[in-house]
């Protein structure tokens, strides 16, 4: 198969129009391992650790619903000396934790237990990560390393190359964490500008997938008030209040300023045709995609 017949899920899902709103998965805690050498497929489960260590790791992120990513600096010649580690927590009060370390050997990652029970410190710069993680889906590095780069290029100290995030057909992926904000089909251009206008406290809906601690529905109805009133901060708008009758829900948001405002949005649920959906998926599958019905004061 040459280059230009094969599947690239990414330019299928640009052709499609694939809506974005509503297609960050949850996730309210997060791992990062700095990995220098090559990532497996399937990330983490297979790299070659300890086993004792690597289970012990394993087991502490899943009892908090932890996500573990393996990062990289996008950097030539790569980094000497110890590879770091971080734990970064987001709260319901909206508040941000991390907690950073380095490892020489596996036993060193047994600390990442103990932070994922103790948070760590607040008021820290947040973690810009580019999905880069080709052996996953060839779309990742083809689309997400020259983001990597472009973010790199002006943050270097906020950007890392990770594992899958999600949603390869949506690359290049960038998410922002500890608040997860989730974003996708960017290119190194649009890329700089939304990192850029997220820094600032303003996240517009073009490119946005939707933010880690709330539901789909949640995710779009958000979306939905961003496309309608204009960027605003992460914490801007509250989800007060959700109720679902089948494919159709009914969501309540609340906007803090400049003056209190709560809104009703309508969204309803629906299965698209079956479509290949990743790069390496041979087998057509459906997707969740949501419309807005409405939007009224509540």
């Amino acid at each position: 198969m040459t280059t230009t017949d094969r599947f690239f899920c990414a330019d299928a899902a640009r052709i499609r129009g694939d809506s974005l709103a509503g297609t960050a998965p949850r996730g309210m805690v997060w791992v990062l391992i700095e990995y220098r050498g090559a990532w497996p497929a399937n990330g983490y489960d297979g790299i070659d650790l300890d086993p004792v260590v690597k289970a012990h790791v394993w087991a502490a992120a899943h009892a908090v619903r932890a996500r573990i990513f393996l990062v990289r600096r996008l950097t030539r010649p790569r980094p000497e000396g110890p590879g770091r580690w971080a734990v970064l927590h987001y709260e319901e009060s909206g508040a941000y934790r991390q907690r950073w370390g380095t490892w020489n050997n596996d036993q060193d990652l047994v600390e990442i237990a103990e932070a994922l029970r103790w948070p760590g410190r607040l008021d820290q710069p947040p973690v810009v990560l580019v999905c880069a993680h080709g052996q996953h889906d060839i779309c990742c590095a083809v689309r997400g390393r020259p983001v990597a780069r472009a973010l790199s290029e002006r943050w270097p100290n906020l950007v890392w190359e990770c594992t899958h995030v999600g949603g390869d057909r949506f690359a290049a992926n960038v998410v922002v964490v500890p608040d997860g904000t989730y974003y996708g089909l960017l290119d190194p251009v649009s890329a700089v500008g939304v990192v850029e206008e997220h820094l600032a406290g303003r996240i517009h809906p073009d490119f946005l997938r939707g933010y880690t601690d709330l539901a789909p529905a949640q995710q779009v109805a958000v979306a939905a008030l961003l496309a309608r009133f204009g960027p605003a901060g992460r914490h801007d708008y509250t989800v007060t209040g959700t109720a679902r009758d089948g494919d159709d829900w009914l969501v309540r948001v609340e906007l803090h300023a400049p003056h209190p405002t709560a809104f009703d949005i309508e969204v309803h649920a629906h299965r698209t045709a079956p479509q290949r959906l990743t790069c390496r998926g041979p087998v057509p599958s459906p997707a969740v995609a949501y419309e807005v019905r409405s939007i009224h004061p509540a």
